[in-house]
């Protein structure tokens, strides 16, 4: 049964659809700071790719990763793997200032790469990674869990592509998330490790928006970030919001905190409505609070009438094969190069822009 009280170490299982044969995509784990990592191997595997080695300077870590992938082979030095001709991609979840640069020293080695959101904590680990990935042709992927690993935003997206609620024309999202601080490791808390909060699980909002909207340009129109009710974290951000508007006239709104009560059952109450020109849909991505453990809801509402659809092992995650599809065929069908780093390139600038409500726990810095 996939753990929900934990937002860190969340990872959905899916029933196995290999697009490959054992032994045809072989892929390595490296750097398992945040456990994401169970979800985007879950993910690989379950698409028929192989695991075989795992690398990680902390023992413990590893110890832990090969209980529940026990085909994996720990070695003592990265270079075991980035060296390895038979090794294709390498999975990483590194602290978040770490992921820009091991993306492009893994790049450098000749393989694609596949990161734990957020994929940068600066403008210049972006630019850097365009730049390593057009020179080695190497691919830069990341994992957007909140879309790419939930059905029901899947099976919205099968939706929204029909036609069923026609044009979009706004993307509103809900990221709440547990804070849980004790379980926490020391770099959560610092921002030049973790790169604020919409940087980091703000990263999932924004390139729901770009997906659902179907826009390739976008700018920043508001942001806002606080401390609200975390004066032992003054690095902490608690609280976000970001507003953008896309090329094709489509806007958003997104609020990410870390502000779930200990009463709910699940790690956040997950939300998304989609509006269309001729209808909406909303999520429930996690539950559906007071009646339902189950999660992915989808509501939709249009010219044929309302809808609930149960979609919770129905669907899949049709992201991991084709990932590892592109990876072999050099194609760009599971997402673009472009989106991901478009998607990372808005939540740095959002963060860099972002009116600071609150700090130290509740200390207003707005004049009213």
């Amino acid at each position: 049964m996939v753990q929900k009280a934990d937002g860190m170490n969340y990872a959905p299982q899916g029933k196995p659809n290999p697009v490959v044969k054992p032994g045809e995509f072989v892929f390595a784990a490296m750097h398992l700071d945040h456990g994401h990592i169970y979800g985007q191997c879950n993910g690989l595997l379950e698409a028929g790719a192989t695991l075989t080695k795992v690398y990680d300077p902390d023992p413990a870590k590893v110890e832990a990763f090969i209980k529940k992938f026990p085909q994996a082979v720990a070695v003592d030095d990265p270079r075991r793997i980035l060296d390895d001709p038979t090794i294709r991609l390498v999975a990483a979840a590194a602290v978040p200032s770490e992921r820009g640069p091991l993306g492009c020293r893994v790049m450098e080695a000749g393989k694609d790469y596949f990161t734990d959101k957020c994929p940068f904590t600066s403008l210049d680990q972006l630019a850097q990674a365009r730049r390593v990935a057009v020179a080695t042709g190497r691919k830069y992927a990341v994992y957007f869990s909140e879309r790419l690993h939930v059905e029901s935003a899947v099976f919205a997206g099968d939706l929204v592509q029909q036609g069923a609620i026609g044009r979009v024309v706004q993307v509103l999202g809900l990221g709440p998330h547990r804070l849980n601080a004790p379980s926490r490791p020391a770099w959560f808390f610092e921002r030049a490790k973790y790169g604020g909060i919409l940087t980091d699980i703000g990263s999932h909002q924004i390139e729901q928006f770009l997906f659902f909207t179907g826009n390739t340009k976008a700018t920043v129109t508001h942001a806002a970030i606080g401390n609200f009710d975390n004066p032992d974290h003054p690095e902490l951000d608690d609280f976000g919001e970001v507003a953008v508007a896309g090329a094709n006239g489509a806007v958003g709104y997104h609020r990410v905190d870390w502000f779930t009560p200990k009463g709910l059952r699940t790690w956040g109450d997950g939300r998304m409505f989609i509006l269309g020109t001729q209808g909406y849909i909303e999520l429930r991505k996690y539950l559906d609070v007071a009646r339902s453990d189950a999660g992915d809801h989808v509501y939709l509402v249009n010219g044929e009438g309302e809808k609930h659809i149960e979609v919770a092992g129905k669907v899949g995650y049709p992201y991991f094969g084709r990932l590892v599809k592109d990876c072999l065929d050099r194609t760009e069908t599971a997402m673009t190069q472009e989106h991901a780093f478009l998607a990372a390139e808005l939540c740095l600038k959002a963060q860099a822009q972002a009116v600071v409500l609150t700090r130290d726990g509740g200390r207003p810095l707005v004049r009213v």
